[in-house]
């Protein structure tokens, strides 16, 4: 990997050349479905088939991929896999994945897959036939068990955050690095795109720096993506081989700095921000499966415009998840089930959802529309030109392109010159540009395009 940012601003990274166009639609399939989570309700639905019929409605969004969650055979919520090989039933089968990936392609869309390579659960195969054949099984090598003393004495075994039900796998076993390459290379023969690694962040870098290039030798173009939340992103992604890692300190800054009226801690990010942008692009978003949604999580949501503005104006490669182009609310609880509030089903069709999420639906596609319309954010720097607690003006911009953004929280108008020929492209009500004078009024937003 070569780490010397160049001359021309760009990134350099490993990436698949379409990745600089690339805005996903985020969907967790068995909530999307409207499947049983719990295990108790196993029958066989159409989920992947009533996936594909929203692929015109992505499209319309913006979205140029489908970032799909987990689809493998598991005994509850899709993180605790019991066969990589096989579709879950509750979503259907290998033919409706194909159907799925065909469609998906047709309509110009890539599809991302949710690997979860970090633990398995517990009525894995292989773990099993590790407690059932005791130390010396050849399975018991995948797994970290520790055996007791006593006949018949059931194992300890290491658990992902502690949770039972899932169970961390042995990564410094040759076999499982073989495994995770099968699959890998599986699925991308079937039609995939790339890979969304789940809690990258916990297996070991030298893992993924020993796998990752098993799974491109054979397919070069397919992007790899980290869930990582904390730590250094771009020491990660040279040590691990990762395309790119997910963008959390950017998703926090974003609403905190809007419910606080603290646009610093923005500022501070997108520096941050810009650092990583020397090293890999980063995934960004201000939703997923795994956080309070956006509309529950701002205190006035009037600033719903804010957060996407800058999600959609800064250097990165976008994610909607799905719902929250639709202004859909839900709170992340930490109990048993209680992701299931931000992983809800979706209707049967379009004409079903409520009214009052189309105007969120429409601010959506004139901002993923522009950010189709000026790909060279995908790299693109910020530059903070004024801020102050409730006001905050930065420039986005890659090479001889430019952007200005305005974002205003407080009651006041907000006026900014924009130097050169000056173009408003998107705004909140109220926007004013005469000349090169920039008026936000209180609450808006806006973008500019300079020449």
């Amino acid at each position: 990997m070569n780490d010397r940012p160049p001359a021309n601003g760009a990134a350099p990274s490993p990436e698949p050349a379409w990745v600089a166009h690339a805005a996903w639609w985020h969907v967790y399939p068995l909530g999307f479905a409207g499947a049983d989570t719990t295990g108790s309700d196993r029958r066989t639905t159409t989920g992947l088939g009533r996936i594909a019929s929203w692929l015109g409605y992505a499209v319309d969004l913006g979205a140029s991929g489908l970032a799909l969650g987990p689809i493998f055979a598991s005994s509850s919520h899709g993180y605790d896999t019991v066969d990589h090989f096989r579709i879950d039933e509750r979503l259907g089968d290998g033919a409706d994945f194909e159907q799925l990936v065909t469609a998906a392609h047709e309509h110009g869309l890539r599809v991302l897959l949710d690997g979860v390579f970090n633990h398995v659960g517990r009525d894995f195969p292989a773990f099993r036939r590790a407690l059932g054949h005791g130390p010396g099984a050849r399975e018991a090598n995948w797994f970290h068990l520790g055996w007791p003393e006593g006949a018949g004495a059931a194992p300890e075994y290491a658990s992902f955050e502690g949770h039972p039900g899932l169970v961390v796998l042995n990564h410094d076993e040759p076999e499982v690095g073989d495994y995770v390459v099968n699959v890998m290379t599986h699925w991308l023969e079937r039609g995939a795109d790339g890979w969304r690694l789940d809690a990258a962040y916990a297996v070991p870098d030298r893992f993924w720096a020993e796998v990752l290039p098993r799974a491109r030798a054979r397919f070069p173009d397919a992007y790899l993506v980290g869930e990582v939340i904390h730590g250094d992103y771009g020491a990660i992604v040279r040590r691990t081989g990762l395309d790119a890692v997910t963008q959390y300190e950017l998703w926090k800054a974003i609403w905190s700095s809007l419910n606080d009226g603290n646009f610093f801690e923005l500022a501070w990010a997108l520096e941050r921000h810009n650092s990583y942008l020397e090293t890999f692009v980063p995934m960004t978003f201000v939703g997923n499966h795994d956080v309070t949604r956006l509309a529950s999580r701002l205190i006035d949501t009037r600033h719903i415009g804010h957060a996407l503005v800058v999600l959609l104006t800064t250097g990165g490669t976008p994610s909607v998840y799905y719902g929250d182009e639709q202004a859909f609310r839900g709170v992340k609880e930490d109990r048993a089930g209680g992701d299931d509030p931000v992983r809800p089903a979706f209707p049967a069709r379009p004409e079903e959802l409520a009214r009052s999420g189309w105007p969120i639906y429409r601010l959506h596609q004139d901002l993923v529309g522009l950010r189709r319309r000026h790909p060279w954010l995908h790299t693109a720097r910020t530059r903070v030109l004024e801020l102050a607690n409730e006001k905050l003006v930065y420039a986005a911009s890659t090479g001889d392109n430019r952007l200005l953004v305005a974002l205003n929280l407080s009651s006041t108008c907000l006026r900014h010159r924009a130097h050169g020929h000056a173009e408003l492209v998107a705004s909140s009500p109220g926007t004013r540009l005469e000349r090169d004078q920039l008026e936000v009024p209180g609450n808006g937003w806006a973008v500019v395009e300079i020449e």
